[in-house]
């Protein structure tokens, strides 16, 4: 029977360490792309210096693009500043095994500018912290659960490169949307998964096939706001490393191919002081007048935080008409056409946020929909009213923004994001995104080889 491992404690460590049953430790930070990058340290080592000191690493983490190159526009780290370094303070809170790596544990860090600058601002752990707080302030906890689909593919990651990402093999050749017999052939793969990440502390729930060819959904157990963002990334690690191993790999693309996308659908909640679910109610949506509240802010925020929701070029891709990836910002008892859902009923109402993909920086995503709902309540904002039917058919419906490039203006122009996340975090992921675009923009793609090669 699977069970779910308690998460490490540090003398259990010292004791493994002491006796060789844990030889390394893996410690890691979140990056802007929602990522892991830290070092794999000798098990001897970080219990005599890490573990009580930290460890150094370059600044430069929090200011390079998606290869990982350094790029100008960034306060934090540039070669005008020598590009430093920040120290990885271990959060022992997420100690943990790690059963796809014999001998291994891990945890993730919290980055310290030098002196006494205090945590770097920018980061994502911090970004989300700041908003816990925040929301704390209203008396009130956040809790979420993402879902995350992925496409599998039978090639490794090293043969998926050599052919360019061409002409790949998917797990599945058809839609196998909650098929058993369709998803069987994978199983032995997707049990691993299941059940190694319940051996790293993690609750998972279930696994489905999904609709796109290879596609699957593996769904754990919701926790609080940090808890959830801080597994998400490792699950999301974890489970390449563990394809890999099997001579295969994963992509988490929010539009992969032609067909449907890779989504993170967000479940997002809140409780107050006694621990007593504050989102259900009596009025619309079964929400009370604090849920109502929080999907007003919600929605008015939907529009300027789309940076956090879609962070990349191909994140838009995904909002195809007629696909369960909506754009228009409304909202609906469950209905998957809106931006926001009412799902879950009784004490289990709550909010599920439609339009992230399975690119998404969870960090920041939820640290988007705390601040949402931080500022309907410091607004007292009115629900619109509830959507009923088709929302992508309605003509009036604000909408997500079509492009990287528009959200990046929203973002630009947004007081409401300088009032939630301060003039520095704001600075630093619009620089983010211009750097993404003048990369986009300068690349020549395979579509206009092929448009324009022989017939322009």
């Amino acid at each position: 029977m699977m069970t779910t491992c308690p998460p490490l404690a540090v003398q259990e460590l010292i004791t493994e360490v002491a006796d060789g049953g844990i030889d390394t430790v893996v410690m890691a930070l979140v990056d802007m792309q929602g990522r892991l990058q830290g070092k794999r340290f000798h098990g001897r080592y970080f219990v005599d210096e890490v573990l009580a000191n930290g460890s150094e690493a370059s600044n430069y983490l929090l200011a390079v693009d998606v290869d990982m190159n350094p790029v100008p526009g960034y306060r934090i780290a540039s070669w005008a500043t020598g590009y430093g370094d920040f120290t990885m303070l271990p959060d022992l809170t997420t100690l943990r095994r790690v059963p796809w790596q014999p001998g291994t544990a891990m945890l993730l860090a919290d980055t310290v500018g030098p002196g006494d600058a205090g945590h770097v601002a920018p980061a994502p752990r911090q970004i989300l912290r700041q908003q816990i707080d925040r929301l704390a302030a209203h008396s009130l906890t956040s809790y979420a659960g993402t879902e995350l689909e992925f496409l599998l593919y039978r090639e490794s990651y090293e043969d998926a490169q050599r052919r360019s990402y061409r002409n790949l093999t998917p797990a599945t050749g058809y839609n196998v949307d909650y098929s058993l017999l369709g998803t069987a052939r994978v199983e032995p793969l997707l049990r691993r998964i299941r059940n190694e990440m319940a051996g790293a502390g993690l609750t998972p729930e279930s696994a489905k096939g999904e609709c796109n060819f290879g596609q699957f959904e593996i769904a754990f157990r919701w926790a609080d706001a940090l808890t959830t963002a801080d597994q998400h990334t490792i699950y999301k690690n974890g489970v390449k490393e563990i394809a890999e191993q099997e001579g295969m790999s994963i992509t988490f693309m929010a539009k992969p191919n032609q067909r449907e996308g890779n989504s993170c659908h967000i479940h997002f909640s809140v409780r107050d002081a006694d621990g007593t679910a504050a989102i259900p109610g009596d009025g619309p949506g079964h929400l009370s007048v604090t849920g109502q509240r929080i999907s007003a802010g919600l929605l008015a925020t939907m529009a300027d935080f789309s940076l956090f929701y879609a962070p990349h070029i191909n994140s838009y891709k995904r909002y195809a008409p007629g696909s369960f990836a909506p754009t228009a910002i409304r909202w609906g008892d469950d209905n998957r056409t809106c931006a926001l859902r009412v799902a879950g009923h009784g004490t289990g109402v709550r909010l599920e946020n439609r339009v992230p993909g399975a690119d998404v920086n969870p960090h920041l995503a939820i640290a988007a929909m705390i601040a949402g709902a931080v500022h309907g309540l410091e607004h007292k904002l009115t629900l619109e009213a509830e959507s009923i039917g088709n929302a992508y058919a309605d003509k009036s419906a604000p909408r997500v923004p079509a492009t990287l490039r528009d959200a990046l203006a929203r973002w630009e122009a947004s007081d409401v994001v300088l009032t939630a996340f301060g003039a520095e975090v704001a600075a630093h992921y619009a620089n983010n995104a211009r750097v993404e675009l003048a990369a986009f923009d300068a690349a020549v793609t395979d579509w206009e080889v092929a448009r324009g090669f022989e017939r322009l």
